[in-house]
């Protein structure tokens, strides 16, 4: 060890020992009061060292106390050890303290709940989790919680993250990095400017005092604006494969060359197969769409985690045999069937989630949590998503959409941003008949047809159980008393990506009776019901991740012992979240038609305009209330 590795590690030493052995640390009335504020825990201490022994070993060891005052505050303790055949877990120990900071119990590795490291849908899986499954007698309580692990690969070094989402606060927290290796290792910090973080050398960092966060209507995701920090060696070994990462080219070559390549040979009968249903076809495009359909039909989805720490795909020749695979082998499979057919697509690593989540443009690491295919295309390139059997071809809105990807290619890595739906393409249109009846009842008939990414929130539902459909339609309509829902049917466009729904609904007591005069609500089918939550001192940014627009059209046809008396002024309102419009015609003495539009626009907003934003909002649910007043003639 040099003299600098030997000073640091005698200074963190003297660090742990002065702040995690005073003994108030376990005693819960001295945390700070402005440490309480808006938290369900504070993480009273957390030293994280990690020690690179060599490009295929590193030591990872972790002593942090909490204080949890709320049963929300127990997700915050991560009192968690995973472990596999490259991951050996050496000390692992809890110890818990009362409010007083007296210790009321002690838990050692063989008391933690040993399990498997992924959901049950998995298949195949080497990873196993130990965590703790601690049940508190009182609150406030604290937990001592100390590990020990050796890591046999250094692909994934631990990253840092001093706030613990939102709730949570923390007094004191530290982080380190001590190589002995004689490899680079990179960092990327971000957001540290904002917060009391101090840099005590290269791979040293020490936070102090970071009060909660609550989470805020339209907040941003949380790393957007929380301090974060990433670190990654430029030479790592994954599982005995020993990798290259200064950049993400170099890291994309690595992986075309040592976990795709040799895994796309398919059976000849599979190949013959593929060739003779594409014979006819003129373009790529057409190709692809035969060779999606096909996998679509012949595949399912299962997690498989295992083979080079769960980034290697099944071979392609094993996904054809068995009829399964995950994101990778599927990927993988869908891309050597369109080899076979002179279709060039490209394995994509991606973060899939319904928020907007990137690969880091700027910084090379073992990232992201899903595999999708790209071809490249002229006009724009076609992402394929192969872990669904009902997809449209080419469409990835709601999971995989507006992100950067890590592209592989034989030449290596290259970033690439996935398709982006436009405002006007999230496109939800609602028309229906309504007629009135002389009670102040109605009956209608509903189509509500759904594009873009208000398709991905609508399609699916047509697998449902007829209950479960009827009270999707409940819910929406919630605002309806005494609705029926008589018959309801659907219809999945995939080649055109609309998916339409047709609804035959009654209320016994839509329209509300006063004397001779009914109330009559014309935005019956598509109502904004809920106000953002009004904030005294906003504190975060927010976002509207996607736009969307919404047009609607409603045929009113009146009793004839009705007349109208009072119809509402037409509306429209435009600013930068969006517009909103509404419009009542009057087409004959018995007959209304109400049109609508609301658009409400992509953007990253400052905290100081939020007001303005819940107001645009609160005259939506307003107008969307507006009354016709219609009359009894006897």
């Amino acid at each position: 060890m040099t003299f600098r590795l030997l000073t640091t590690a005698v200074f963190m030493l003297f660090t742990t020992l002065a702040i995690a052995q005073k003994d108030d640390v376990f005693d819960s009335s001295t945390i700070p009061l402005d440490l309480k504020i808006k938290a369900n825990a504070v993480v009273r201490y957390d030293n994280v060292n990690i020690e690179v022994k060599a490009y295929d070993k590193f030591v990872y060891t972790n002593k942090r106390i909490v204080t949890v005052f709320n049963a929300q505050g127990n997700s915050k303790l991560d009192a968690v050890a995973h472990y596999d055949d490259n991951i050996n877990i050496g000390k692992l120990e809890v110890r818990i303290y009362n409010a007083n900071g007296k210790e009321i119990k002690k838990i050692r590795k063989n008391d933690f709940q040993d399990v498997s490291a992924v959901s049950g849908g998995t298949l195949y899986s080497d990873s196993r989790v130990k965590y703790l499954d601690y049940t508190p007698i009182s609150y406030p309580y604290t937990m001592l919680f100390e590990t020990e692990i050796v890591y046999n690969s250094t692909a994934f070094l631990p990253k840092w993250q001093p706030i613990n989402g939102f709730y949570c606060s923390t007094e004191f927290a530290e982080y380190n990095i001590l190589n002995e290796s004689g490899i680079d290792i990179k960092l990327k910090s971000s957001n540290f400017e904002n917060y009391a973080i101090e840099t005590l050398s290269d791979f040293h960092f020490k936070a102090k005092h970071l009060k909660a966060l609550k989470r805020e209507a339209y907040s941003p995701s949380f790393k957007t604006f929380a301090p974060h920090l990433k670190a990654a060696l430029t030479e790592f070994d994954m599982e005995g494969v020993k990798g290259v990462n200064n950049t993400w080219e170099d890291f994309g070559k690595w992986m075309y060359d040592e976990l795709l390549s040799g895994t796309e040979a398919l059976p000849s009968e599979v190949v013959s197969e593929v060739k003779e249903l594409t014979k006819t076809s003129t373009t790529d495009i057409e190709k692809a769409k035969i060779v999606y359909e096909y996998m679509q039909n012949k595949t399912r989805y299962i997690s498989v985690q295992v083979g080079i720490g769960g980034w290697k795909p099944m071979l392609a020749g094993d996904v054809d045999r068995l009829g399964y695979a995950d994101c990778k082998g599927l990927s993988n499979y869908t891309k050597a069937l369109l080899d076979e057919v002179g279709v060039t697509a490209h394995y994509a690593v991606i973060y899939g989630d319904r928020n907007l989540v990137s690969i880091d443009a700027e910084f090379s690491a073992t990232e992201g949590n899903h595999v999708v295919l790209c071809i490249p295309n002229e006009e724009e390139n076609v992402w394929l998503e192969c872990t669904s059997q009902t997809n449209p071809f080419g469409f990835i809105a709601s999971f995989t959409d507006d992100r950067d990807a890590l592209l592989i290619t034989p030449e290596g890595g290259k970033i690439v941003h996935t398709t982006t739906y436009p405002t006007e393409d999230n496109l939800q249109a609602t028309k229906a008949t309504i007629s009135l009846a002389n009670d102040g009842s109605i009956s209608a008939d509903v189509t509500i047809k759904t594009y873009g990414y208000q398709y991905a929130l609508h399609e699916g539902v047509q697998n449902k159980p007829l209950r479960e459909q009827q009270l999707d339609l409940k819910e929406y309509w919630d605002y309806i008393n005494n609705l029926s829902i008589e018959k309801v049917t659907y219809n999945n466009d995939k080649d055109t990506v609309v998916f339409t729904e047709k609804a035959k609904v009654s209320s016994s007591s839509y329209a509300t009776k006063s004397g001779k005069r009914f109330l009559f609500q014309p935005n019956a089918f598509n109502r904004v019901t809920r106000i953002p939550t009004r904030y005294k001192n906003r504190t975060l940014d927010f976002e509207i991740e996607r736009g969307f627009t919404d047009k609607d059209e409603f045929s009113i046809k009146i009793d004839p012992s009705l007349a109208i008396e009072a119809l509402p002024n037409d509306v429209t309102i435009s600013n930068q979240y969006g517009s909103y419009n509404f419009s009542i015609e009057k087409i004959t003495e018995n007959e209304l038609l109400y049109k609508r539009t609301y658009i409400l626009n992509k953007g990253y907003y400052p905290k100081e305009d939020y007001k303005a934003f819940r107001d645009f909002i609160s005259e939506i649910v307003k107008h969307d209330k507006t009354k016709i007043v219609f009359i009894s003639k006897t």
